[in-house]
């Protein structure tokens, strides 16, 4: 069996660190060790790490002062002592055979450089249940291919020399170096595999307002990282094009605000019903979950929405006119 160092960039993560390490420390396939590098938590992360790790001398803990998620895995990666990588966040719980599964893809084809796993959300609330099916890339489960369109380096395995050779991850960044550092894989012509059977657990955000703050993150270092098309761009012109229209019938009726919230709110309740249909393998519901799911998802979509504008105006007044970081 291969030996695997897991990687894991934490802050202020007392809440679910203790799961995670469980969850590693039981896999079938155990890891050689568990680099944990904190990016200077300032709850008991660190504490709870440090007693794992005077019980079990695999889990190693290195200290940084301010450390953002891809500092994180580098200074993991560059501490390990075996060939092999896997990577998974804090707020992620590993099933049993994760690791195992994934390996189980190398040593049927040694050509094999990287193994993405699989994962699902945790929708044990009606919010969390709503903000899957807005956000989350789910793979059909009658679509087993799809999980190329849903991989995450929180969920995968590969040879050190793959992190070597893209120059690791970005570390001036507080989300969307995963996906840079997947888009350099793609560009580097590794040899890849999916293992659905290798399985996390994602916790989903349980509220609006951590939702919000959240997406904000995400909106601003989408755009410093160069991605903008991906996903903001779509919703900075729908709602551009909805602004253009609402200030043209102004000229023309005195019912201009009335055709405004109209169109916005078809607008919420159309994408609404999409999000519900795309989904109606993958979240199987009665019509009743159905209709109160429909009824959740209109303010969160516009919570997202509003977020991602929120995160696209902070890159512009942060990083474009002021220049500041």
């Amino acid at each position: 069996m291969l030996d695997i160092s897991v990687v894991i960039p934490v802050r202020n993560e007392e809440d679910s660190i203790a799961a995670l390490l469980d969850g590693l420390l039981s896999q079938s396939l155990p890891p050689t060790e568990i680099l944990i590098t904190d990016g200077g938590s300032t709850d008991n992360t660190r504490k709870i790490v440090s007693e794992y790790s005077e019980r079990d001398a695999r889990v190693r803990l290195f200290s940084e002062t301010m450390a953002l998620p891809g500092r994180g895995r580098n200074v993991g990666a560059s501490n390990a002592a075996s060939g092999w990588l896997a990577f998974i966040d804090a707020g992620v719980i590993p099933m049993r055979h994760w690791l195992e599964r994934m390996a189980e893809c190398v040593e049927a084809d040694d050509s094999i450089d990287v193994v993405f796993g699989s994962w699902e959300p945790v929708t044990n609330s009606l919010l969390k249940e709503c903000a899957a099916i807005a956000y989350a890339y789910v793979p059909n489960p009658d679509k087993p291919e799809e999980i190329k369109n849903a991989r995450a380096v929180f969920s995968s395995l590969m040879r050190r020399k793959v992190w070597e050779s893209v120059g690791g991850f970005r570390e001036d960044l507080r989300s969307a170096e995963d996906n840079l550092f997947i888009n350099k894989i793609d560009e580097g012509g590794f040899n890849t595999a999916y293992a659905p059977e290798a399985l996390v657990l994602w916790s989903m955000q349980p509220t609006l307002w951590r939702t919000f703050k959240r997406f904000v993150t995400y909106s601003r270092n989408n755009l410093r990282a160069g991605l903008g098309k991906q996903w903001q761009l779509a919703i900075v012109l729908r709602y551009l094009i909805l602004f253009l229209i609402v200030g043209g019938a102004a000229f023309f009726t005195r019912w201009w605000a009335v055709i405004g919230w109209g169109l916005f709110g078809v607008m919420l309740a159309g994408r609404a019903v999409v999000a519900l249909w795309r989904n109606r393998k993958r979240f199987r519901a009665s019509s009743a979950r159905t209709l109160a799911r429909f009824l959740v998802l209109l303010p969160l979509l516009f919570t997202i929405d509003l977020a991602t504008l929120a995160g696209t105006l902070d890159w512009l007044l942060r990083d474009k006119i002021t220049g500041k970081n």
